[in-house]
């Protein structure tokens, strides 16, 4: 049953800033084109790598942007944590976020208090460069594990695997190697599948093994593929795609959205007695290996250009509306809407929520349009690393006046998980030092009865939200009318 509360307070677009990016000033610097505001906080984790001659290893982080693209907050995950990468980030039921990150050869789990800014409980997995783990409940998780070859016994083990934190053991798995020949994807014998993303859609699992260029929709009780789009080698459907979401259509067809990384292009396809494109967005000319890609509720989709270190809100005929930068390479980004609470604190309430192109009556192939298009210069990028690295602080209820009230802070002991074991731990994670990688380093699909209402600015809102996790943030609302929550997220890592 889902509560929802409500007030009616009305809710004010972000106020004038003055001087740097923050609260105050009155030209972000992290602003792009600004048409419209955003529904809602807007998060991105930034995996932390510059690309070019002056390229190399940067700060992994998370940013919270208000709705004219004002910094509201940011996490910086190396220096709290030790990550080395920041990865996948998903806002929970109870106002915080959860993120999976990298530390040097193991996984970093944790979820972040956006009131506090304060890491609620941290869990290290001994697994490699994992991209992608998500709560399924209050001591389960799923996991996108890759990087599993045994040269002992010359197998390679990437699977999915739903762990329990609290008993520390693998209560399921799923093993690619079940199901198809080691010719296919990549290396057998290193990165076989690169097996970037994972969610759970009701009783099955959404699968991206991008080096097989494929998505798949799993069947957790039989284990059986029930929908396979794509092929290995099948570059015209997807090429090293990221971050797919399942959407289904009014007339009740499956239907994938994909951030076909390798191509520079957004697509979606629908399943009817086999796959059609029904949509594209962009091209080489407009992205550069985009890798996230959120249909929001009113019908417009939220980008993660990464190589571009930019953030797009963009209408169904590719008009950017809305856009921040977010240097060094984007790796995953939410619309966090305000006001939306659900009743189960450990939902899971990212990625796409809107309808289909096909819904919308917007099939068809568009390259993007407006002001927007054009990505940022690199002097402009340069400012607004600059400006993050200098901003401090911000974490508190956001009342959208470009301000946050920092929240009280009772002296609380964090849940430490290394391998499932809990212990009280005030101490910051060991810091491990970070590393380099040569190759590129790299949404969430929702889950039933887990809708967040958003606020109407950009995105006309009609439902109510769901479940949560983590500490239960208050929030009233009337029918129609949502609350303005102001909480922020931090970083994850690659």
């Amino acid at each position: 049953m889902v509560c929802v509360v409500a007030s009616a307070a009305v809710v004010p677009t972000a106020a004038a800033q003055t001087g740097t990016d923050g609260a105050g000033s009155e030209t972000p610097v992290c602003a792009g084109h600004q048409s419209t505001a955003a529904n809602g906080i807007t998060v991105v984790s930034v995996q932390g790598a510059q690309f070019g001659d002056d390229g190399g290893k940067r700060s992994a982080r998370l940013v919270a942007f208000g709705p004219r693209g004002e910094t509201l907050w940011t996490f910086d995950s190396s220096d709290e944590l030790g990550t080395v990468w920041s990865y996948d980030v998903d806002p929970l039921g109870n106002g915080n976020l959860f993120v999976t990150a990298t530390r040097r050869g193991t996984t970093l789990l944790y979820e972040l208090d956006t009131e506090t800014g304060e890491t609620v409980s941290t869990t290290q997995l001994p697994y490699t460069d994992t991209h992608d783990a998500d709560p399924l409940n209050r001591t389960h998780v799923v996991i996108a594990n890759m990087r599993n070859y045994d040269p002992e016994t010359d197998t390679n083990d990437d699977r999915i695997v739903v762990y329990d934190t609290e008993d520390d053991e693998v209560d399921w798995s799923w093993s690619f190697d079940d199901y198809y020949d080691r010719d296919v994807g990549g290396d057998y014998t290193d990165d076989w599948t690169h097996f970037n993303d994972v969610d759970r859609v009701g009783d099955d699992f959404l699968l991206s093994p991008r080096n097989f260029d494929q998505v798949l929709l799993v069947d957790r009780e039989t284990g059986e593929i029930e929908r396979k789009l794509g092929s290995d080698g099948d570059y015209d459907t997807l090429y090293e795609q990221h971050n797919p979401d399942a959407l289904t259509s009014d007339d009740g067809r499956t239907t994938f959205l994909v951030a076909d990384s390798e191509n520079d292009r957004i697509v979606e396809y629908e399943y009817d007695d086999g796959w059609e494109r029904t949509w594209r967005l962009g091209s080489q000319a407009s992205f550069d290996w985009p890798r996230d890609a959120d249909r929001l509720r009113n019908g417009h989709t939220l980008v993660g250009d990464s190589r571009h270190n930019r953030v797009v809100e963009v209408t169904p005929r590719g008009e950017v509306v809305w856009e921040v930068y977010a240097p060094w390479l984007v790796y995953d980004v939410e619309r966090v809407p305000v006001g939306g609470f659900a009743s189960d604190a450990y939902a899971d309430l990212g990625g796409s929520r809107g309808p289909t192109t096909t819904d919308l009556r917007a099939s068809g192939s568009y390259d993007l349009s407006g002001p927007g298009a054009a990505p940022p210069s690199e002097s402009e990028l340069t400012t607004c690393a600059d400006a993050l690295d200098d901003h401090t602080g911000g974490f508190g209820r956001v009342d959208f006046g470009g301000t946050a009230t920092p929240a009280a802070t009772d002296t609380e002991v964090t849940r430490t998980t290394t391998g499932g074991t809990t212990t009280s731990d005030d101490t910051t994670p060991s810091d491990d030092p970070p590393t380099t990688q040569t190759d590129r380093p790299d949404t969430a699909t929702p889950l039933p009865g887990t809708e967040a209402t958003p606020v109407p600015t950009t995105e006309p809102s009609s439902g109510v939200v769901t479940p949560g996790l983590g500490s239960v943030v208050g929030v009233l609302a009337l029918v129609g009318v949502v609350v303005l929550l102001g909480r922020r997220v931090s970083p994850p890592n690659e």
